[in-house]
């Protein structure tokens, strides 16, 4: 994916996780949002021990219905996806889940992500 020689080894870290989370090429950027995102969520948090990418996914997707936040869904979800972590059936359950822990209109929108997610699939098979 990226290339992050010359980068410091935390940055370094951070951009390579967020690769393989997110699933597509990053590269390096200014300012200290970035510097935050990059160096300490996914370098130190997201590469902790005791939790798998998967676990900690589920929990995000969870939040971010329960938040309402479908643009952030719109990339953890494909994410999960497309890195094996949740499949059809896991993803529609997740759904049914959320709508009744975060109420039906988080869930629904969710579901449209979801169902989104799995006809690209289908598409691109």
């Amino acid at each position: 994916m990226g290339d992050f020689e010359g980068l410091p080894e935390t940055r370094r870290r951070g951009l390579e996780k967020m690769e393989q989370v997110y699933g597509f090429d990053m590269t390096d950027g200014a300012g200290d949002f970035f510097r935050y995102t990059a160096d300490h969520l996914f370098a130190d948090i997201w590469s902790r021990p005791g939790l798998s990418d998967r676990d900690r996914r589920l929990i995000l997707i969870g939040m971010l219905a329960g938040q309402g936040a479908a643009d952030v869904l719109g990339i953890q979800v494909p994410a999960a996806y497309a890195n094996g972590e949740l499949d059809d059936e896991a993803l529609r359950e997740i759904v049914i889940f959320v709508c009744h822990y975060a109420g039906w209109p988080n869930g629904a929108r969710l579901n449209s992500i979801v169902e989104e997610t799995i006809a690209q699939a289908a598409r691109g098979r």
